[in-house]
């Protein structure tokens, strides 16, 4: 505070002294007036004093005040036009009222005022139209982080080009560890000699060598059928754009020496955290392998996963050694339990229905209840014959339960097994999942980023034709003692016969040895095609879907249903199986009402086109030559244009790779 501000504080009880003072001279001029005129007469003195000093102050404080007022208004007028920070008032027709000289200099313009946002920054109009309060903009090759006040009509523009150029640095320079596997190694060289491994090893390697060396990534083998590699993130993107063409690369090269290897890639991105980044790589890998192989998959922090490859059907893997070790531990796991609650998915189809008698006859060999939950309000025509079959068989019918029954029944030491899906959006009853610890998931589909979560035993195996197929290969390990009834033999037979389309699509050689073991066990052929069975109503439907086919690429086929006319997935399905019989289609897509505010997709393909990777892209999922997704809120033709970009999209990757 300026000294004679202090002062003038100071004066203000001596003010209050001297009204005291001329309170006591009254007070004595009652006495003695001579005495009280001679005090009042010496009190003038300091008065006029005080008066005079009053006054100089006054002068000094105006003084002081027009000074600070010129310099704070000079400071703002010259910070206003000189400071590097950018500052904009535009008008209601968004032309430039004014703009500071920095913000000027930075459009290598004189003067700024007077110009439309159309014309020097149309990427502003946006954010000014959308009255978006803070955004990062490029302008003339500088980032600014634009904050806009609506009101006012004013833009204040912060030059963040550096701090973004260090941003991208620190993000393009950050660890990437990836984990590569050989997915048929063992199988491939099982019969070789050592001359002939050592040659393909030395071949595999030397492509992947090469391919380190050329994109700057430390490769390390670390088992004959395992590599580690750790790059940075600005390579992953390269990666990323080349569509991950070793995969490509390694199964092209081998297969010109009379061998195919595939390989899996897990990549790991996006944290600092090495321990963090090895367990994603690793969780990435067990993605690609559980969908079947020859791709990679990069897991994020955030859970998202992108995947590249997977561009060929999946060679059947599985062994007979695998099949009986989770047989036998999903034994363990029965007897330890309670009681076993089964469920699939969503409407069922035969596939899981089937599936699921299966294991609950698992559970009956060994002496524990188990329970199938079945909402029977949700249930396809073939499925329903099936169930109305089954009701006339009591011991077996009683085992069917609703989900709110099986939330009710539902203890600690429940096992719940979940078949035909992994995808806890898609089970039957969501809460038992939350409610059960003890969860076992046995699918056939590729394994997809949303997952049961923490389950204790995992069996997926996308080179199986079902997972009827799978679970009739548990019976062959469980004990004797009770015997596979003909209908329960004969819904696991219509599982495998659904998916595979009476064994003509995904069949393998332990597809007939399961089918072999049910028709030994009594299943009955032409029970399964009376529950397969439509109606003339059906049939009309269907031919009526195929009818509106039109043809989008080359031998791409896509059929849509009428905006008014709702049709059931498994009718949806039977259309797209039915025009990829037709001469000339590679790959078929039906689209149709579901229910309402809900479209169907079902995709189809011979193998070369990958309708899963489209599928995904709209949010579905399958097989590669099986595959299907859900809609919602969207019309007919709305869906069949998403459907158009994500064929264009995929077609365009595969051009690239």
């Amino acid at each position: 505070m300026p000294a004679f501000l202090e002062k003038r504080s100071i004066r203000y009880p001596f003010y209050g002294l001297i009204a005291v003072t001329v309170v006591l001279l009254i007070i004595l001029f009652l006495y003695n007036w001579i005495l009280s005129l001679a005090g009042l007469l010496l009190m003038l003195f300091p008065l006029y004093f005080m008066f005079v000093i009053d006054i100089r102050q006054r002068k000094e404080i105006e003084e002081y005040i027009s000074t600070l007022s010129y310099r704070v208004k000079k400071v703002g007028e010259e910070a206003l036009m000189e400071m590097p920070i950018g500052i904009m008032l535009i008008n209601e027709d968004y032309y430039i009222e004014w703009a500071n000289p920095f913000l000027s200099s930075c459009f290598d313009e004189d003067t700024l005022n007077g110009r439309s946002l159309y014309d020097i920054a149309d990427a502003l109009v946006p954010l000014v139209k959308q009255e978006v309060e803070t955004e990062i903009i490029t302008l003339h090759d500088r980032k600014f982080r634009v904050i806009h006040r609506h009101e006012e009509r004013l833009l204040y523009f912060f030059d963040v080009t550096e701090q973004t150029e260090i941003e991208k640095k620190y993000h393009d320079e950050r660890t990437v560890i990836s984990v590569i596997f050989l997915d048929n190694y063992d199988d491939l060289t099982q019969g070789m000699d050592d001359q002939m491994r050592g040659s393909i090893n030395n071949l595999v390697t030397s492509i992947l060598n090469k391919w380190a060396h050329d994109n700057g990534i430390f490769l390390k083998r670390i088992s004959s059928e395992r590599f580690m590699a750790v790059f940075n993130e600005s390579i992953l993107h390269i990666l990323e754009k080349g569509k991950f063409s070793i995969l490509d690369e390694v199964r092209e090269m081998t297969s010109k020496h009379n061998v195919s290897f595939t390989l899996s890639i897990g990549v790991g991105a996006g944290v600092s955290s090495l321990p963090e980044l090895g367990s994603l790589a690793q969780s990435s890998l067990d993605l690609a392998l559980g969908r079947g192989g020859d791709q990679a998959a990069i897991k994020q922090p955030n859970g998202k996963v992108k995947f590249f490859g997977g561009k060929t059907n999946p060679i059947e893997k599985r062994t007979r050694v695998r099949a009986r070790v989770i047989s036998h531990a999903l034994k363990d796991l029965i007897l330890a339990s309670d009681k076993v609650i089964i469920m699939g998915h969503k409407n069922p189809d035969m596939d899981s229905i089937g599936a699921s008698i299966g294991i609950y006859k698992v559970a009956q060999m060994n002496q524990k209840d188990a329970y199938i939950v079945v909402n029977t309000q949700a249930l396809e025509t073939g499925v329903s014959r099936l169930m109305e079959e089954i009701r006339n068989h009591e011991r077996l019918s009683s085992r069917f339960i609703g989900p709110e029954e099986s939330l009710e029944i539902a203890t600690d030491k429940t096992l719940l097994v979940v078949v035909d899906t992994h995808k806890p959006s898609l089970v039957m009853e969501e809460r038992l999942l939350n409610k059960i610890d003890n969860v076992v998931v046995i699918d056939h589909h590729r394994r997809g980023e949303d997952f049961v979560h923490n389950p204790i035993l995992v069996y997926m195996e996308p080179y199986a034709s079902s997972t009827s197929e799978l679970v009739t290969e548990f019976l062959e390990y469980q004990p004797k003692q009770v015997k596979i009834e003909m209908l329960e033999a004969t819904a696991l037979l219509a599982g495998i016969i659904v998916d595979t389309k009476s064994f003509t699509l995904r069949t393998g050689s332990r597809t007939f040895d399961a089918a072999s073991y049910l028709r030994a066990h009594g299943a009955d052929t032409v029970l399964v095609q009376k529950f397969l069975r439509e109606s003339i109503e059906t049939y009309v439907k269907r031919s009526k879907l195929i009818e509106s086919v039109s043809f989008y690429r080359d031998g791409i086929a896509i059929a849509a249903g009428e905006e008014n006319e709702i049709n059931d997935q498994v009718l949806i399905a039977q259309a797209a199986d039915t025009l990829l019989a037709m001469e000339g289609v590679i790959a078929s897509f039906v689209i149709s009402k579901r229910g309402e505010g809900t479209i169907g997709i079902s995709a189809r393909s011979l193998g070369n086109i990958n309708v899963q990777i489209i599928m995904e892209i709209m949010q579905g999922g399958g097989h590669l030559t099986n595959a299907a997704t859900q809609l919602n809120g969207v019309t007919i033709e709305e869906a069949e244009k998403q459907l158009k970009l994500a064929i264009d999209e995929y077609l365009e990757g595969s051009k690239k790779e």
